[in-house]
């Protein structure tokens, strides 16, 4: 298992193997075609609330993290997308600008976690 970070606006690769949209909403100005996006599992996303009060904070950066792992503890999305990262290579494809505080960070170390 192997899963890799990439922003939305990034060229897919053909190593990026399987391209999983882990954001609630399409990226903005970038067309379905050159996603190359194979699933749009939007529910696994963080709750409007959560993401609306985060803000990409990175202050708030920590309690996101906690705050986040709850929520997916009975997210079957979550379950989903674990399944798939036992199956297959993995690109987790986000739209946020901050590369280091968003969901699709904190998607990777749980699976990373998991399958270890």
């Amino acid at each position: 298992m192997n899963v890799i970070l990439k922003r939305a606006y990034e060229l897919p690769a053909k190593s990026d193997g399987y391209r999983v949209l882990a954001d609630p909403l399409r990226p903005r100005g970038l067309a379905k075609v050159n996603a190359k996006i194979d699933l749009w599992l939007k529910e696994v996303a963080p709750s409007t609330e959560l993401r609306q009060w985060f803000g990409h904070d990175p202050e708030k950066w920590i309690e996101f993290k906690k705050r986040y792992r709850a929520e997916l503890k009975t997210n079957p999305a979550w379950s989903e997308l674990q399944s798939l990262a036992r199956q297959k290579d993995l690109t987790l494809v986000y739209a946020a600008k901050d590369q280091l505080h968003n969901e699709a960070v904190v998607l990777k170390q749980l699976l990373e976690h998991d399958t270890s």
